[in-house]
């Protein structure tokens, strides 16, 4: 099982992600690093409350990450507004 976590809007500017950039976790917690692009610090403080509910089986639904479909949304911590950064948006899919 993996949890693909991939970016799908970076407002302003991410010195860190690129659109489609991929972070890739193996059952569900190791982070893969061949199939990974980049990782920041910022947007795991984002995706740590969540990441082990997800590769459970928990649905996006149930836990607030989504207002349809299989699929969660969330986005990293930097508020670009006040320091010039980006905030990005990313979009969590559970393969088995």
């Amino acid at each position: 099982m993996k949890l693909i976590i991939e970016v799908i809007e970076i407002e302003g500017e991410c010195p860190v992600y690129k659109m489609g950039d991929r972070v890739v976790l193996d059952d569900g917690y190791k982070v893969n690093l061949k199939e990974t692009d980049n990782i920041c610090m910022h947007s795991l403080g984002s995706l740590l409350p969540y990441y082990n509910a997800l590769a459970k089986g928990v649905s996006a639904l149930e836990l607030g990450l989504a207002k349809e479909g299989s699929d969660a949304y969330i986005q990293c911590l930097d508020p670009k507004k006040y320091t010039g950064g980006g905030t990005v948006t990313f979009k969590i899919s559970r393969k088995d």
